[in-house]
């Protein structure tokens, strides 16, 4: 007689019990991260970490797939096009702040992401942003904008794993202040 198979919405559970795990767990121990302490983190046995994402590359994969969904859908929402550069980065800290653990794994490990999507829906959201803002005096033309990019997501990642971990609000507003200090234009604003 065969095992009865778990009920897709226990399914979706378990699996999304796994990458919050997993996602914590790679985000916190990097690359020292165990399957078993994916398990743990996960409340699961080590076993059905392996029933749902049969190697630690298939995670790492499905983490980075869903990291990369989660950023699209929060820089969206946040329309940091639509409003001033300042306002636009404020907001796109504080979409990419809510990804949180998810974020951090996404961004040391992008190479598992597909690479024109991460691109497409993560870079260039805020690239174009940095470049806006760049052509209207809001921010300094000396450090080109895959510079400006590349720096923030530093800064958040940085923010987010540090020790003692500080709230969202205080997360946003640290990482916003700093990184505007030091992007904003010096001088006066073009018209």
């Amino acid at each position: 007689m065969s095992e009865p198979q778990p009920k897709p919405a226990l399914q979706q559970r378990v699996a999304a019990a796994i990458l919050d795990g997993a996602a914590q767990i790679f985000a916190l121990h990097g690359e020292q991260a165990s399957m078993n302490d994916v398990a743990e983190a996960a409340g699961v046995a080590r076993a059905t970490v392996y029933r749902y994402f049969p190697t630690r590359e298939a995670l790492l994969e499905e983490l980075a797939r869903a990291a990369v969904t989660d950023v699209d859908a929060r820089l969206t929402a946040a329309r940091i096009d639509e409003v001033a550069p300042e306002e636009g980065i404020a907001r796109g800290v504080r979409a990419l702040v809510e990804v949180g653990d998810s974020f951090v794994l996404l961004a040391r490990e992008r190479g598992r992401a597909d690479p024109e999507r991460f691109e497409r829906d993560v870079i260039k959201p805020l690239r174009q942003l940095f470049e806006r803002g760049q052509a209207i005096g809001d921010i300094r033309e000396d450090i080109v904008s895959a510079r400006l990019t590349e720096s923030l997501i530093g800064l958040i990642v940085g923010v987010l794993t540090s020790s003692p971990p500080l709230g969202r609000d205080d997360m946003t507003a640290t990482i916003t202040r700093l990184f505007l200090d030091g992007a904003r234009a010096r001088g006066p604003r073009r018209k």
